[in-house]
């Protein structure tokens, strides 16, 4: 009997994780009908209790609690050894003190879904996890003695469970591959982005959203030697995969580009195979810093791309070739290739290695980059610029000396001699983190190829707007690692308090502030109180109008707590400017906020407008529905903002908008939101203010209209790129005296993103504004770049005792332009 029961125990224990089911076996639909999210994580669950090839790891959860998920593939061996396997993985590139005798192995990660409704990416990671732990594929068991794969199947749970719940709701028992049914219309917003209608994978660099902080941290953790980023586009495209196409930024390694072309080959070879389309070079570069296949890149590791058609197709839809496009005909594709990455890294592991540790060796030795050191001048904004750097792991220092030095200076796009002072931010390049640190500080970047998918300049010292300078050496100097922080004084006299106006968190004080009733006013010129200077936009709480708030000093200074640099004024009596009873400290009303979303809207620019309000300064904020704006009562609110979208109101909410502005009410509008007042009696918005202006424009198109009729239509997309910007920072001039212009600097530099363009205004007041000779950094289009000269971006239209705030760029853009979420808190705000 004894013998029988250790027989059913060694078979147990022999036996116990050698059965995982496959997702076919495991979900009844799958490959027909899109998973639950919760049927995802089942499945991976049944893996991780059945195979000892695989371990979870829950790495947080998002804004609607959902969990995020990472799963570590390897042999079991190499599992009950994996935090000494990444110790010894981050000593070899010099992130870890010590190292242990395990042997290296190869880190790759497979990242499915950042985009929620990609639906092919996520189902096929649960057939890559099953060949990768599945006992009867010993290709792959070989492949895990030297590779640890990290796995997260969806980066996006809640646009993924967005999509998912509509197409199981507006399923039947038949497929519908007919393009009109409402399988393939998804409604507004749908679910590619996030909880706040953000793009994830845009995000990488940024981290402004949950989602990506929380990743980003286990990435850094672990510091992957190849990153594959799965995706769907448009569901009449074939597969595309690496190699990538042009522009590569100058950062990108020839053994990353190499690497990128073994794989094409590798996978080329296994889709000739099975007779499926593909393409590869034609889209999708490598130079916008913030995605998932960059960013992975100017970290070291191989960066790549995965394309499906699949977008829009529901269950199944008829492609343009007739053919009939299915759930599992996605889910094979990325499969097959997802695992050539697999195998190619296995293959090339021990080039990988050696690559991945010499990248972080030249980054201490010999950082490639025009710039070895970056200096940032000491300002409140550097709070935020601080978190990101510490997000990125680029490591910085503060002067704790005064030199003077010679550099090129961001604002004026010249060198400069200039010095440095306590608690300026040093950032010198020798430092693992190198290249990432170049390529986010460099002011101008090389284009191989103006044909790019995204934005073509984002320098920090622009988007955070402060005062920079880049120096071509290093500098060795007396630096500290914290920086220096004067706590406010305690005083027995408060007469009131004065917080600067200088970044964010002046903002979300404010925010505080009127949510809590209490009275504010901001200073609307500078201002001395004894050795107080208070700059422009300063706000002002003074307890005699607060005379009714019960313990007025302890309430206020609580509420004003995080922003450190604020100061007691024991007087009202100015040294110079005029008293706090005068006219140049105007009283605030808290704005009652609307939100149009829905049809019509941009989904992600209304995304970036909400998580501002909701997140950045924390306001309460109504949100309607564009199909429900006849049933609000305007009345009920102040300010109304217009995001980016492609509105059609009738004449009657024209009207009632128009009403609402007469009787005091304010409106901002963002990009193409300001049509709505183009070219319309009693506004001033059009886009050109002379008749001359709009002759000599008329005439230049014509001319142009004559000559293009010689043209071959080979070239016909590059040509168009002429009169188009796809992202580029472009110099404005302000009116520092207007409260639109407060913290903002003795500059703006916008980053423009649209060719969509107006002559300086005639009758309203152009705020912010392109100079002629503009400095601008990233790619304009030939045609379009001269006429850009003395074109308004952001403007005020005043009319009855309401206005109107024009915002032909968007401030806001992907949230990372922090100078830019200032002047949306001056809008908000300050502007009354």
């Amino acid at each position: 009997m004894n013998r029988y029961l250790v027989a059913i125990l060694l078979f147990i224990i022999t036996f116990s994780f050698a059965q995982p089911k496959s997702p076919y076996e495991f979900l009844p639909n799958y490959g027909k009908q899109v998973s639950h999210y919760h049927q995802v994580e089942a499945y991976f669950q049944q893996l991780v209790k059945e195979s000892d090839w695989i371990k979870h790891e829950k790495y947080g959860e998002t804004t609607q609690e959902r969990n995020l998920n990472a799963y570590y593939i390897s042999t079991p061996e190499n599992l009950k050894n994996l935090e000494e396997i990444r110790r010894n993985h981050l000593h070899e590139i010099g992130l870890f003190p010590t190292k242990n005798n395990n042997k290296s192995k190869a880190v790759v990660w497979l990242s499915f879904n950042v985009h929620g409704n990609e639906i092919g990416a996520i189902e096929s990671a649960l057939s890559v996890a099953y060949e990768l732990v599945n006992p009867n594929n010993k290709e792959t068991k070989k492949w895990l003695e030297d590779i640890v794969v990290i796995l997260d199947p969806c980066l996006n749970p809640d646009g993924f469970s967005r999509y998912a719940s509509w197409l199981r709701d507006v399923s039947g028992s038949k497929t519908h591959p007919g393009l009109y049914d409402r399988e393939h219309m998804e409604p507004w917003p749908g679910g590619r982005q996030n909880h706040y209608v953000y793009d994830l994978n845009r995000d990488w660099a940024w981290q402004t959203q949950r989602e990506t902080q929380l990743r980003m941290d286990l990435y850094h953790q672990w510091m992957p030697m190849v990153h594959a980023d799965v995706h769907e586009m448009g569901y009449n495209e074939p597969y595309f995969f690496p190699p990538a196409a042009e522009p590569y930024h100058e950062q990108i390694s020839p053994f990353q580009r190499d690497f990128h072309k073994k794989i094409g080959e590798l996978t080329a070879k296994k889709f000739d195979k099975e007779g499926w389309m593909y393409y590869s070079g034609e889209r999708f570069d490598l130079f916008y810093p913030s995605y998932g296949d960059t960013y992975p890149c100017y970290n070291g590791a191989v960066g790549m791309t995965y394309e499906q058609g699949g977008i829009g197709a529901g269950r199944a839809v008829t492609m343009k070739n007739g053919d009939i496009l299915t759930i599992k005909d996605r889910l094979e594709h990325h499969t097959k290739a997802i695992l050539a990455v697999v195998e190619l890294s296995f293959v090339q592991k021990e080039m990988l290695t050696k690559e991945f540790r010499n990248f972080f060796k030249d980054s201490r030795t010999k950082p490639k980059g025009k710039y070895q050191t970056y200096i940032v001048k000491d300002h409140p904004k550097n709070a935020e610029l601080l978190k990101l750097l510490n997000r990125n792991r680029i490591e910085a220092s503060f002067a704790d000396e005064s030199r003077k030095l010679t550099g090129y200076h961001y604002q004026s796009n010249a060198e400069k001699v200039f010095s440095v002072e306590p608690n300026d931010i040093i950032i010198s390049v020798d430092q693992p983190r190198a290249v990432l640190a170049q390529v986010l500080f460099e002011p101008h970047h090389k284009l191989s190829d103006s044909l790019s998918y995204d934005i073509t300049a984002w320098s920090l010292p622009h988007a955070y707007g402060i005062e920079s300078y880049a120096l071509k050496g290093k500098v060795a100097f007396k630096t500290k690692s914290k920086q220096s922080v004067i706590n406010p004084e305690k005083s027995n006299n408060v007469y009131a308090y004065y917080i600067p106006w200088n970044n964010r968190s002046s903002a979300r004080v404010l925010s505080l502030l009127h949510q809590n009733n209490i009275k504010v006013r901001y200073a609307s010129k500078e201002v001395t109180f004894g050795d107080i200077v208070i700059q422009r936009g300063g706000l002002i709480v003074t307890k005699g109008d607060n005379s009714k708030v019960e313990n007025f000093e302890i309430k206020v200074a609580t509420l004003i707590a995080e922003k450190s640099d604020y100061k007691v004024l024991e007087t009202g009596m100015a040294k110079k400017g005029g008293d706090l009873g005068g006219e140049n400290y105007p009283l605030l009303k808290a704005p009652k906020v609307m939100v149009l979303s829905g049809n019509g809207v941009s989904n992600i620019d209304f995304g970036q407008v909400w998580f501002y309000l909701d997140q950045v300064v924390e306001y309460p904020t109504s949100i309607v529905d564009v199909q429900n704006f006849n049933r609000v009562n305007l009345a009920e609110y102040t300010t109304l903002i217009l995001p980016e979208g492609w509105y059609s109101f009738s004449d009657n909410q024209k009207k009632t908008i128009d009403d609402f502005i007469a009787r005091g009410g304010k409106v901002i509008a963002i990009g193409g939101a300001v049509s709505q007042f183009e070219d319309r009696e009693g506004f001033h918005l059009t886009k050109f203010a002379t008749e001359d202006e709009k002759t000599q424009a008329q005439k230049i198109l014509e001319e142009q209209e004559l000559a293009d009729r010689f043209l071959e239509v080979e070239n016909a997309e590059r040509r168009s790129i002429s009169s188009f910007v796809p992202g580029a920072i472009v110099e404005n001039k302000l009116d520092k005296t207007h409260p639109l212009s407060y913290g903002l600097g003795e500059q703006y530099y916008s980053l423009k993103t649209s060719e969509n363009k107006y002559k300086l205004l005639k009758g309203a007041q152009n705020i912010i504004y392109v100079p002629k000779n503009y400095q601008s950094s990233g790619f304009i289009g030939y045609k379009l770049k001269k006429s850009l000269e003395e074109t308004v971006t952001f403007a005020i239209d005043h009319y009855g005792q309401g206005k109107v705030i024009y915002m032909i760029d968007n401030p806001l853009f992907r949230g990372f332009w922090e100078n830019g979420n200032l002047l949306f808190s001056n809008a908000l705000f300050l502007v009354e």
